[in-house]
C-alpha cells in the first residue's frame, strides 16, 4: 500500500514537533525514518498511525484521501504500528494476546485461531509457545507476538517504531527478514530508527527529520558521513577517555555470591579504582544487574563482604548507601528512574532536601532552570517527563543525580538514544570520571563497552570472568566470551597471577 503524507503540522503547547512534513512510501518498499531523538519521527508515525491527531496537512493511501483519527480508524485502513515497548497484556498468554482485537473474537473457534497463528508463525520463523505468558516472554519475542496480531487483522502498512531497542541480535535478523518478507508481498514498511546502520542494512529509501522538519530524502545505501550531517547539521566527534587509573580504592567485593531464583553468581574479588569505568558485558539477564543492584544496596549478597571508599557496607540499608555517594541509574526510565505525571521542576524538588517543612518551590525553579540549561533538555520545567524523547528522559536522569558521587551504576545508559545523545552522555560521564567518580555500566553494545571502559567483566551462563584490561581484548573476543569461552588469559592476567 502506498502511503503518503503531505504537510503534516503538529504542535504540543510551545513545542512544533512537526513542521510541514511531506513523506512517501511506496508499496513494496522499507522505508527508513531517520533522525535524533525528539526530532519529530514518533509523532508523524502516531498521526499516521491514529494515536495523535494532526493539526493540519493531508493523509492519501493508495491516492485516495483519509481522515484518520484513532488507532481503529487506522486498522481499518490497513495501518499498524509496532511500538518500542509493545502495547500488549503480559498477564494473559500468547494466544489470548493474539487474538486481541479480532472481530467476533468471543465466538471464535480457537482451533481456528492457533491454525492462524502456527500458519503465520512459521511463515516468518518465529518459535512462539502459544500458551506461554507473554510477561515471561523477551521484548523481541513480544515484538513477534504483536507482529503476528497485525498481519491476522490485515495490516498492509506495518510501522515499526525504534524496533531494535533493546532486543537480541538473532531476534533482529528475524524482524529484518519478517520486513523483507512484507515488502515482498506488496506490503509497505515504514522502519523509525536512529541507527544508521540499521537504515542502511534493512532500507530502501530513508527520509531525515530534525528539528521537526524534513531536512532529506534520498536512496539507501548512504554514507554514515551524509547521514550524519543531515541529521544533527554538523560532524560529531566521540568523546575520548583517559585511560588513567588513580590510586585511591573505590569499591571492593570480596568472596561474594549473589542468588535470585535458581540464579546464582560468585565474585571472588573486584577492586575498583577512583575514575575508573568498569563495563559489564553479557547477553541479558546473565548477572549484570544483580551486581548493580548490590553495589547500590538494593540488593544484598548471600555471602561475601562489600565496601565503598573503605567503609564496609555489607547488608546496609539502601539510604546508607545514597549518603556514601552512590548513584544508580536505571534502564527503565520511566517505570523506575522517573517519577510518570510528574514535571521536570517537580523531580528536581523532590531530590531537594527540604527548608523546614516546606518545599522552595521558587529555589527549585531556579535550579530546574539552570538544569535544563546545562544538560540541554529540550523541555521547560512544567513540561512531564513522560513528554520527553528519550534522550531528554537520560538527560533529565543525569540532571538529578547529585553532585559529586563516588560511585555511579548505569545500566543500559545510552539504550535508545542516537549518535549525539549517546556522545554527549558520554562526555558527562567522562568528566564524572576526571573528577574521581568510578562507574560500574552494562551494555549490549559492545563497541560502547570497548570503547569507554578501562576494564571489562564477562557474563556468561551463570559464570563471571575476572576484570580484563580493555587493551587485552577485541569485539570478536568479547562476544567469543559472552558466547561461553570464558577460559580466556589475557598476557596482563598471566603477568599478575606470576
Amino acid at each position: 500500500m502506498k502511503v503518503e503524507l503531505h504537510h503534516i503540522s503538529k504542535r504540543f503547547g510551545s513545542v512544533q514537533a512537526n513542521d510541514n512534513v511531506s513523506l512517501t512510501v511506496e508499496a513494496g518498499s522499507i522505508h527508513g525514518l531517520l533522525g535524533e531523538n525528539g526530532a519529530g519521527k514518533s509523532t508523524l508515525v502516531k498521526i499516521l498511525s491514529g494515536f495523535i491527531t494532526r493539526d493540519q496537512g493531508l493523509m492519501l493511501l493508495d491516492g485516495r484521501e483519509v481522515d484518520i483519527k484513532t488507532p481503529a480508524d487506522a486498522m481499518q485502513m490497513g495501518i499498524g504500528m509496532l511500538h518500542q515497548d509493545p502495547l500488549d497484556f503480559p498477564p494473559l498468554s500468547v494466544l489470548d494476546n493474539f487474538m486481541v482485537g479480532k472481530p467476533g473474537r468471543l465466538f471464535t473457534s480457537r482451533q481456528q485461531v492457533i491454525k492462524e497463528f502456527r500458519r503465520l508463525a512459521d511463515q516468518f520463523s518465529f518459535s512462539l509457545n502459544i500458551y506461554q505468558r507473554v510477561g515471561d516472554l523477551t521484548v523481541g519475542e513480544r515484538q513477534q507476538v504483536e507482529i503476528l496480531r497485525l498481519l491476522s487483522l490485515g495490516v498492509n502498512t506495518l510501522i515499526l517504531d525504534e524496533p531494535t531497542t533493546g532486543i537480541s541480535a538473532s531476534q533482529k535478523d528475524a524482524l529484518f527478514d519478517a520486513a523483507r518478507q512484507l515488502a515482498s508481498q506488496g506490503k509497505s514498511v515504514i522502519f523509525v530508527s536512529h541507527k544508521l546502520e540499521d537504515v542502511n542494512e534493512l532500507c530502501d529509501r530513508v527520509t531525515v527529520m530534525r528539528q521537526g522538519q524534513v531536512v532529506g530524502d534520498l536512496p539507501i545505501p548512504a554514507s554514515d558521513e551524509q547521514l550524519i550531517e543531515l541529521i544533527f547539521g554538523r560532524e560529531l566527534a566521540p568523546p575520548v577517555k583517559p585511560h588513567t587509573r588513580k590510586s585511591g580504592v573505590a569499591l571492593v567485593l570480596e568472596k561474594v555470591t549473589l542468588s535470585r531464583g535458581r540464579f546464582n553468581i560468585k565474585i571472588d574479588h573486584l577492586t575498583a579504582h577512583e575514575g575508573e569505568v568498569i563495563g559489564l558485558a553479557g547477553l541479558e539477564g546473565s548477572g549484570q544487574q544483580l551486581l548493580l543492584q548490590l553495589c547500590a544496596g538494593l540488593l544484598h549478597a548471600s555471602t561475601g563482604r562489600l565496601q565503598i571508599n573503605g567503609v564496609d557496607m555489607t547488608h546496609k540499608p539502601y539510604p546508607a548507601y545514597l549518603n556514601s555517594g552512590v548513584g544508580y541509574s536505571p534502564a527503565d526510565r520511566l517505570r523506575e528512574g522517573l517519577v510518570q505525571g510528574l514535571t521536570i521542576h517537580e523531580h528536581v524538588a523532590l531530590k531537594t532536601p527540604p527548608k523546614g517543612w516546606f518545599v522552595d518551590w521558587k529555589g527549585t525553579l531556579k535550579r530546574t532552570q539552570e538544569a535544563i540549561a546545562l544538560f540541554n533538555i529540550r523541555g521547560k520545567a512544567n513540561t512531564k517527563v513522560e513528554r520527553l524523547s528519550g534522550g531528554n528522559q537520560q538527560r533529565t536522569q543525569l540532571a538529578l543525580l547529585p553532585v559529586p558521587l563516588n560511585l555511579l551504576l548505569m545500566e543500559h545508559p545510552t539504550r535508545g538514544l542516537d549518535i549525539g545523545s549517546t556522545l554527549w552522555v558520554w562526555q558527562q560521564l567522562i568528566a564524572r570520571c576526571e573528577g574521581g567518580t568510578t562507574i560500574l555500566f552494562m551494555s549490549s553494545d559492545l563497541d560502547e563497552i570497548m570503547q569507554y571502559s578501562d576494564r571489562v567483566i564477562v557474563f556468561s551462563g551463570g559464570s563471571v570472568s575476572e576484570p580484563i584490561d580493555v587493551k587485552e581484548l577485541t569485539v570478536d573476543r568479547l562476544g567469543q566470551m559472552i558466547g561461553g569461552k570464558l577460559d580466556y588469559d589475557s598476557p596482563a592476567l598471566e603477568e599478575s597471577r606470576a
